[in-house]
């Protein structure tokens, strides 16, 4: 494969490899060079340097002409649910008439709404559209992406879920991590007796999860009218015991202590946050758990945002993802996302990088080959539109400022 070389290019940010998630006010600096270039060897990132530094080779490579943009790592969206069988726009209609996200959940709606589409299609049908929703969010910059199970909510259809992620996995050249999320909530039938969904999570699906290798992850939605911190516990626990690793769904509508159990399980990250008092922002900024926010949920359920000033001021790691799903964030568009952090969170534009991009690598452990621009990791890059500044990237937020995407050294058609 020839090399490729990106030149001229305005600025290159994101030119660190750090050994560890960015905290508090580390999380501002975003390092850049001007007037640069960088190449690309097969499906990694060969070099980079200062155009007055950069020899033209003598080889076939291919020279991309980047006069006046930016280049900057791929996004990494560590929490998503983009696995669904169907759009729920009705139930949108019943948020503008008044209804909240509890209220449509105990008229059925809801994560059980998405169960009963999951369960009547087929593993082909949703990969399918999954691969669809693969390619939207790749033209959009995402270059890594977690992705969680969660609306099967029966033994047979959380594995089909999973398979249909493993498939996607195998297939797609983006970085992609499974989160098994089968304590979404209590299905119908369940909902007075939660020991025995527990029991089927224990001891039907975590065994063949385990024998099928189909996830990184356990994740649990941790709140009032769902999973409560004593069930989240043994559900982690249970997961844990095979080798998952904690991430959670916490402190989205109410503060339960879903953040103090995220910090005694040593969750890789505890995602959510909007609703948090001050004992929940301290004891995340003193842990090694990643608070990823997800502000797409925010806006389009009309919520409180996280406090993400006030996390950063007690030095916690802050991540930034989409929640892609039918729901309550039907957008896999990391630029909004972005938008998003700096308009309603107040996050300098560097801020909102550096946690879309090598924390948000780092909340779902592909910090070793994605999330910022270092020699020998995946060929992830971003290349804009010409643009003033990088604060133009957030400030501009209803414009498509991409002009081409890289994952893994080829580019996105």
């Amino acid at each position: 494969m020839p090399s490729k070389t990106i030149i001229n290019i305005k600025s290159l940010l994101g030119i660190h490899n750090p050994s560890s998630p960015l905290r508090g006010q580390d999380l501002s600096v975003l390092p850049e060079l001007n007037q640069a270039y960088l190449t690309i060897e097969n499906d990694e990132i060969a070099e980079f340097g200062y155009m007055k530094d950069y020899s033209v080779s003598k080889g076939n490579d291919e020279i991309i002409d980047a006069e006046g943009c930016i280049v900057l790592p791929a996004w990494c969206d560590s929490h998503t649910h983009l696995v669904f069988a169907k759009s729920r726009e009705h139930e949108f209609i019943d948020k503008i008439n008044g209804l909240t996200y509890a209220e449509i959940a105990a008229k059925g709606g809801g994560i059980l709404n998405s169960a009963k589409a999951i369960q009547l299609s087929s593993e082909d049908e949703l990969f399918n559209l999954a691969w669809k929703r693969l390619e939207e969010i790749s033209k959009s910059g995402t270059g890594a992406v977690e992705i969680k199970s969660g609306y099967g909510l029966n033994a047979e259809a959380e594995i089909k879920m999973l398979r249909v992620i493993k498939k996607l996995r195998q297939r797609s050249k983006l970085q992609i991590k499974a989160s098994f999320l089968g304590a979404h909530a209590y299905p119908e039938e369940f909902k007075n007796d939660h020991k025995a969904y527990i029991k089927i999570i224990k001891e039907e699906m975590l065994p063949e999860i385990a024998a099928e290798k189909l996830a990184d992850y356990i994740d649990v939605f941790c709140e009032k009218g769902f999973f409560s911190i004593e069930e989240t516990e043994e559900i982690c626990r249970a997961g844990m015991a095979f080798g998952l690793k904690p991430k959670l769904h916490v402190n989205q509508l109410n503060d339960i202590g879903g953040i103090e159990l995220a910090v005694k399980l040593k969750a890789l990250s505890a995602d959510h946050l909007e609703t948090m008092n001050s004992d929940s922002i301290e004891a995340l900024g003193k842990t090694e758990t990643i608070g990823t926010v997800l502000p797409g949920a925010a806006f389009f359920l009309n919520m409180n945002y996280p406090p993400v000033r006030q996390l950063l001021k007690n030095n916690a790691a802050i991540a930034l993802a989409s929640d892609y799903n039918p729901g309550s964030c039907p957008s896999g568009n990391m630029n909004l996302m972005i938008s998003l952090a700096s308009i309603k969170m107040k996050m300098l534009p560097e801020e909102a990088i550096n946690a879309a991009t090598i924390n948000g690598a780092f909340a779902m452990e592909v910090n070793n080959i994605a999330g910022s621009i270092a020699i020998g990791k995946k060929a992830n890059i971003i290349i804009t539109q010409p643009v003033p500044s990088v604060a133009f990237l957030p400030y501009a937020f209803g414009s498509n400022l991409i002009s081409r995407v890289m994952i893994s050294g080829e580019w996105v058609k």
